[in-house]
């Protein structure tokens, strides 16, 4: 079997306050975005239960392979499912890593749905829910696939009326890597300003002016070059220019007339029409 996780980006993300757990309160808006990984699931056969082979291609991804989020989600479902068979697992990695596309969180939601449409398993959405927060914050909304607002962790999702049909989109990963940790280091959480919920309303076109990701306040001041790339999309005519998630990934959104600016100086650029 072989599925394509795809990416997201954030639109517009708050930081609110400080959990108790030591988490942060935050509001973001999910978008998915047609840009995908390649994951390919085979049963092996002639094994004993619960053998995983795997081997990735494509972007590096650091770690061991116990850590990577298709192994991890193998293993949970075999608590659930202690019987299921063993498997082989190639994925190919076109979405960079600590790029704030939620590339690996849809490598684990996709690797879970994928074993249960393989094998014929009969899971509840409330239990898949479960598994995926296990595997991170983000990994909820790829159970869902269609514009939320994510609120908590990012784990609590209500969908939301919008589209971007027609427009395009411009990521741009200059090459970074920025762990989700680092990312909240130096941040300033705050109840300040309208809600994403109310901002999202206002014409494409108005966004620059109401949405923001707080991120950039700390990160663009580590990283200057992320500064310039998104000051370069505006430049290039982007109707609405932001980091995505905890970066480093800078994306432009532009109008559905736009032709692709010259920006292949940039190790990893992708230029999409939304559909």
């Amino acid at each position: 079997m072989i599925v394509f996780p795809n990416c997201k980006i954030n639109l517009g993300l708050r930081i609110l306050r400080k959990r108790d757990d030591g988490f942060h309160e935050l509001e973001t808006i999910f978008y998915p975005i047609p840009v995908y990984d390649v994951l390919e699931i085979l049963p092996l056969e002639n094994q004993k239960k619960g053998v995983v082979q795997f081997q990735q291609s494509g972007f590096f991804i650091e770690g061991t392979e116990d850590q990577n989020l298709c192994v991890r989600a193998y293993r949970l479902l075999q608590e659930t499912k202690q019987d299921i068979a063993s498997v082989s697992i190639h994925l190919h990695k076109n979405i960079p890593m600590g790029a704030g596309l939620g590339g690996g969180s849809a490598d684990g939601v996709f690797t879970l749905l994928a074993l249960q449409s393989l094998f014929k398993l009969a899971i509840s959405n409330t239990d898949n829910q479960k598994m995926a927060l296990q595997l991170g914050s983000d990994c909820p909304f790829f159970l869902q696939q269609k514009p939320v607002i994510g609120l908590g962790r990012g784990e609590k999702l209500s969908p939301i009326s919008l589209s971007l049909s027609g427009y395009h989109i411009l990521l741009i990963h200059p090459g970074i890597s920025i762990s989700t940790a680092a990312a909240f280091q130096g941040v300033k959480p705050t109840t300040a300003g309208e809600s994403l919920a109310h901002s999202i309303l206002e014409p494409v076109e108005k966004w620059k002016d109401f949405i923001y990701n707080q991120f950039e306040e700390t990160i663009f001041l580590r990283y200057p070059s992320l500064k310039t790339i998104k000051e370069n999309l505006y430049n290039w005519g982007a109707l609405y220019a932001s980091m995505s998630g905890s970066g480093s990934t800078v994306f432009g959104i532009f109008p559905p007339d736009a032709s692709k600016p010259a920006c292949e100086a940039y190790p990893w650029v992708q230029w999409r029409k939304f559909p």
